[in-house]
């Protein structure tokens, strides 16, 4: 099985990023501060290259559990209402920001025809789980029950994340379920984490190291997101632990052959299936966890391209169906 779903090597333009980064000869994160690993992170990912056009980009706040939630907002450049995204990035629940994610949602915008929403929730060990997850749920109860203000269809949202930012989408999506809260039309997750329990999956022990994201380091952002073994089991926490997964949203699914979380990622597609949700799996065998980060200086691939293009062609596909 594990050789259906790994090549035998990364593509090459991710070689050559694994390559480039081994001589910067920069410190792991699970070596530095949160704060100090933020630095660090902001230099690489932060990028200042509007790569795709949209009409408008503006930060706004929402309101959440007692203040208000930063968001950046992209809007299409033809007239609306348009379908919405609310966007969570990634980051091991410990880094990111909006401008990271800043290519990501400008070419989902402009790509899918909608409206995002990209959300700053709050960040460990600050402010541990389930912080993050409720940040998430507000900022969308909120673009949901305000659609004039963003001139969306509010039955047309979607939910979407990479990394960690794939985990809020899908507890989003449960939360929404089971709280009987906002209607979601379909969940967009890339490479996602989704189980925090104690399970061995194949792929951790295939990637642990040499391919980005590794073991140590995941380990580092864990520490620092949950700090209780008590909530480990919580849907909210690993979306694939769910008592059921009946009635949860469409979804579109984005795992990667040289990553830790590819098998959490499957996992999590296998339970939407085995309960009648509609899923469609992206697998590519030759790439690294990230890969859609991988599009503007000081990092662009071809890959990253590839993947983000698809990412925000399923969501045209899944929020244009009936239009």
């Amino acid at each position: 099985m594990a050789d259906e779903l790994r090549a035998d090597a990364p593509r090459e333009d991710v070689q050559q990023i694994l390559a480039a980064m081994e001589a910067m000869d920069a410190p792991d994160y699970h070596d530095l501060s949160p704060p100090e690993a933020r630095e660090l992170r902001r230099g690489f990912f932060d990028a200042d290259d509007p790569t795709a056009e949209v009409g408008a980009v503006s930060d706004r706040t929402v309101p959440g559990p007692g203040f208000e939630i930063p968001v950046r907002v992209y809007e299409p450049a033809s007239d609306g209402p348009h379908p919405v995204v609310v966007y969570f990035h990634g980051g091991g629940f410990v880094l990111g920001t909006l401008d990271s994610r800043d290519p990501i949602c400008r070419t989902i915008a402009a790509d899918a025809a909608a409206v995002v929403v990209s959300v700053a929730y709050r960040l460990a060990p600050e402010h541990p789980f389930p912080a993050a997850v409720e940040d998430a749920y507000a900022a969308t109860e909120y673009v949901a029950g305000n659609p004039g203000e963003f001139d969306a269809d509010p039955d047309r949202l979607a939910v979407a994340g990479d990394s960690a930012g794939g985990n809020l989408a899908a507890a989003v999506s449960l939360a929404a379920r089971d709280r009987d809260g906002p209607y979601i039309s379909h969940q967009s997750l890339a490479y996602p984490v989704t189980d925090h329990r104690d399970v061995a999956y194949d792929s951790k022990t295939e990637n642990d190291e040499g391919y980005f994201l590794e073991s140590e380091g995941m380990e580092w952002f864990d520490g620092h997101y949950v700090d209780s073994w008590v909530h480990r089991a919580n849907p909210y926490l690993s979306p694939v632990a769910a008592a059921s997964h009946a009635d949860l949203p469409p979804a579109t699914v984005a795992t990667c052959g040289f990553d830790p979380l590819r098998d959490e990622g499957i996992a999590y597609v296998d339970a939407l299936d085995d309960a009648g949700v509609p899923v469609t799996h992206r697998h590519y065998d030759d790439l690294i966890h990230g890969a859609m980060s991988f599009v503007a200086d000081p990092v662009d691939t071809p890959s990253g391209r590839e993947v983000l293009a698809q990412f925000a062609s399923d969501l045209r596909g899944a929020l244009h169906a009936n239009s």
